[in-house]
């Protein structure tokens, strides 16, 4: 490593603070609040300094206290830590080697030279604190790295901490250490990433706690959760957290490694795809895996790509599940008809051109298209029309919908492997549709949008253009 990221405890200590710059106040602020008394040496203080010294810290230990003169020497008496934020490396070079005469810990502020420690970036969900560190080398990279973690922890995570903080005692003199133990605290864990702590928390916490030599729960538990279109950027925060909280993970063929990179590494991942025209995981063998594994206690991940709620045949899994009394979640995704939407910067409900809009399967169980579509409801040229795997059956698409009344020139939209860096578009009309899908492929999965919403795209030069000859 780098460096040995260690948090130290500054309740009730002495930290020097040399400078009254904007830079210094941050870091000043930032001690106090960790419980330490700052003494700040500044001959004049930064608008934000001169602000934040009286009003001193909300933390009750912490506190700021000011000399309107520079640092001696003597400041160092008796300090844990010192920070200096010196203009001229030989201000710097005099405070680094005064405070390591004086056998304390030094950095100055934006001078790498003269630091024997750094602070990363924070995330504070104190009692719960993640600190990022880039060695220097990229502060910029530890801030988006801070970001991204912040999503990912709840705000509650604060609350459930705590309430671990004060139960921690009675929980050790309940529980025998070992298996019973670990148990117990696991346990813990799911509450904490399932919802915030209310009234009764505690005491079901405690409860929990009371019947903590009972064997662990028979049944697992099972969380349908949506992929989305295959960008990873694009996942809810409920659909990463599930994730990371997976014992085993049953994914679809098209959900992308991105996403399958922001699960927990222990997980076991099983690929369970259906795909058309290959050779497929049948349904009834997924149905019976879930089973399986949520009866040995397993907590399951079923992912799909877009939203399990949409083509994703999430009714037969859940109706399987909960005839055998399994717990089952539902984390919604974006459905593949929204991600289209915006790769276009279309509204498919554009006021001007449709005033509503479906999503429709492309195929049925025979690989044709489905028996029973209303055609004269899906010619209606005011609404836009969405086909979900109709790339195989676009042709008889085509023809079905103007046989059905609607015009050859109304305007037509081929998406493959949307948000993917492979993706691929093409622009046309109903009577090029056929064609469209030639020059796109059949190889990936395909998008197809039918209606006026997507004639203004046909000027956008990054679309494969035909025009019909009907």
């Amino acid at each position: 490593m780098a460096k040995l990221p260690v948090f130290w405890a500054l309740e009730g200590r002495r930290v020097i603070v040399a400078g009254g710059s904007e830079a210094a106040a941050w870091k000043a602020e930032l001690l106090a609040a960790c419980g330490a008394h700052v003494h700040v040496h500044a001959a004049s203080l930064s608008e934000t300094f001169a602000t934040l010294i009286p009003r001193g810290t909300d933390h009750p230990q912490g506190c700021l206290i000011h000399y309107h003169t520079e640092w001696t020497a003597a400041a160092f008496e008796g300090a844990t830590l010192a920070i200096g934020d010196c203009e001229t490396e030989t201000e710097a070079q005099a405070f680094f080697d005064t405070a390591r005469e004086m056998g304390v810990p030094v950095n100055v502020i934006d001078k790498p030279a003269f630091c024997q420690f750094q602070f990363g970036s924070i995330v504070n969900r104190s009692p719960v604190v993640v600190s990022i560190s880039t060695d220097g080398a990229a502060p910029i990279l530890a801030q988006a790295i801070r970001r991204k973690i912040e999503t990912l922890l709840p705000l509650s995570l604060r609350g459930w901490a705590e309430m671990a903080q004060r139960l921690r005692e009675t929980i050790n003199d309940r529980l025998q250490p070992g298996p019973q133990r670990r148990a117990f605290w696991e346990r813990f864990v799911d509450r904490a990433f399932r919802a915030a702590p209310d009234a009764s928390s505690e005491a079901a916490v405690l409860d929990d706690a009371m019947h903590g030599a009972a064997p662990a729960q028979d049944r697992g538990q099972v969380t349908l959760v949506g992929a989305g279109p295959g960008d990873a950027e694009l996942l809810t925060l409920k659909a990463v957290r599930a994730l990371q909280a997976a014992d085993v993970i049953l994914f679809d063929d098209l959900v992308s490694d991105e996403v399958l990179e922001l699960a927990r590494r222990e997980a076991k991942r099983m690929l369970v795809g259906k795909r058309g025209g290959r050779e497929s995981c049948r349904q009834d063998d997924i149905n019976d895996m879930m089973l399986t594994l949520t009866k040995a206690g397993k907590r399951v991940v079923r992912l799909k790509s877009g939203d399990p709620m949409i083509f994703g045949r999430a009714g037969e899994e859940i109706a399987c599940l909960q005839d055998a009394g399994i717990s089952v979640d539902v984390v919604p995704g974006i459905t593949a008809a929204c991600a289209m939407a915006s790769r276009l910067g279309i509204s498919l409900t554009h006021r001007d051109h449709a005033q509503s809009v479906r999503f429709v399967t492309g195929h049925s169980r025979k690989g044709v298209l489905p028996d029973h579509l209303d055609w004269a409801g899906l010619a209606d040229p005011h609404t836009t029309t969405i086909y979900y795997m109709a790339g195989r059956t676009a042709r008889e698409l085509a023809e079905k919908l103007q046989d059905a009344g609607l015009s050859a020139n109304t305007p037509v939209a081929i998406v493959q492997s949307l948000t993917r860096e492979n993706e691929k578009r093409w622009l046309g009309n109903l009577g090029s549709l056929s064609a469209g899908m030639r020059d796109i492929g059949f190889d990936q999965p395909v998008l197809v949008g039918v209606g006026a919403v997507f004639h203004d795209q046909m000027r956008h030069t990054d679309f494969r253009i035909a025009q019909s000859h009907c």
